[in-house]
């Protein structure tokens, strides 16, 4: 499928329109624990990933498998791992390994309820503040969540260009609802997708300092074997890599990854409104409760109520810019999501120009109808 020269239309599932979308990004290898209810990803990496010449490991655990995909990247190869969970609780100390270390890789979680083992194959939203707060320690991280399968195939190749680009993880946020729903999907010629590969350097090697800041904070990225001396530790290290307790040193790296994001908002932070050029209502959703929320105000609508929606695509760093728009041009806004409130929370955070907000909630396993979020919207 991503083999393809000219435009292909396909039906496929989130996790599959996930997979095809790492194929295109230039993702050749695969590390991951079969779990519900993302375990077709790992399934058709299998097959899909030995016809590019790419590898596929099935490892023994969650744990392993993040690290394997850490290796993998500073090996020079692009590299991502699928899970849910519980999965993707035992993933967050190499997870912190992989921030540290500035290692560019892709997670994918499909969420389900929790906590431990939960809810095996129902959605949930669930893992939300995980994924930005998961790994111990004070650092950035991008989590992106996706709502339908044109969103799997196009956020998981923007999660590894953002990746390669800022040397940082990417988590991107599923669940079972979009993970298993099938749409037809337009996947573009493989020439037409834009593809970002990382920096490699053009020093000599007896000239090379792996962590040196420059104008974008980003260092180019020696490939191991390639002949590049660096050092690799989970301590914060100074420039050439190495451990250092020198205040100055320590506080320049950590706000050098902070600024390396910082100035990307305006391509990380990525949002999409719907009906909202006159909208007083809005409806702030993300992931498979877009759709319904998408439903609902377009019945709003029907029956004189001007709602409209914004689609959080990326959820870390928190779109503020965005929302606080929102909130200034809203007299209410609604924030519907699988959990008690995680997402609203980060509204209300940035709500300082007193719009009303409004939650609503589920935490059962079932997904939230369009027929409750108009309800909700009906009495605003």
């Amino acid at each position: 499928m991503a083999k393809n020269k000219s435009p292909e239309k396909v039906l496929l599932q989130g996790n599959e329109a996930i997979v095809e979308g790492a194929l295109a990004a230039g993702c050749r290898f695969f590390a991951g624990y079969p779990i519900t209810p993302a375990s077709e990803i790992s399934e058709l990496m299998s097959v899909r990933l030995p016809q590019l010449d790419g590898t596929f490991i099935q490892m023994e655990d969650e744990i392993a498998s993040m690290g394997a995909i850490i290796g993998a990247s500073l090996a020079g190869v692009k590299s991502m791992t699928a899970t849910s969970g519980p999965g993707f609780s035992l993933m967050q100390e190499n997870l912190g390994f992989a921030c540290i270390t500035e290692t560019p890789c892709v997670i994918v979680n499909v969420m389900r309820g929790g906590p431990s083992t939960g809810l095996a194959t129902n959605p949930s939203q669930g893992d939300v503040m995980q994924a930005r707060w998961g790994t111990h320690g004070d650092h950035p991280i991008i989590v992106l969540a996706v709502s339908s399968v044109r969103d799997c195939f196009d956020l998981t190749v923007i999660a590894f260009n953002l990746s390669e680009k800022y040397r940082v993880p990417v988590i991107i946020l599923s669940d079972e609802i979009v993970a298993h729903t099938r749409e037809i999907l337009n996947i573009p010629a493989a020439n037409t997708i834009a593809v970002v590969d990382r920096i490699h350097p053009n020093t000599p090697p007896e000239w090379f300092i792996p962590y040196e800041d420059n104008s974008r904070g980003v260092p180019p990225m020696a490939s191991m074997g390639d002949g590049y001396r660096h050092h690799i530790t989970g301590l914060i290290h100074d420039p050439k890599g190495f451990p250092t307790q020198n205040p100055k040193e320590i506080e320049a790296f950590l706000k050098r990854l902070f600024r390396k994001i910082t100035t990307g908002f305006y391509e990380i932070q990525i949002t999409k409104s719907i009906l909202m050029e006159d909208a007083e209502i809005a409806v702030i959703a993300y992931g498979s409760v877009t759709r319904s929320a998408h439903r609902a105000v377009v019945k709003a609508r029907e029956h004189n109520i001007k709602a409209g929606l914004i689609q959080l695509v990326t959820l870390f760093p928190f779109p503020k810019n965005a929302v606080d728009i929102i909130l200034r041009q809203c007299r209410a806004a609604l924030v519907p999501e699988m959990n008690v409130g995680q997402i609203s929370r980060e509204v209300k955070r940035v709500n300082s120009h007193g719009c009303h907000i409004v939650k609503l909630n589920r935490i059962d396993g079932q997904t939230i109808t369009p027929d409750e979020i108009y309800a909700k919207l009906k009495d605003m």
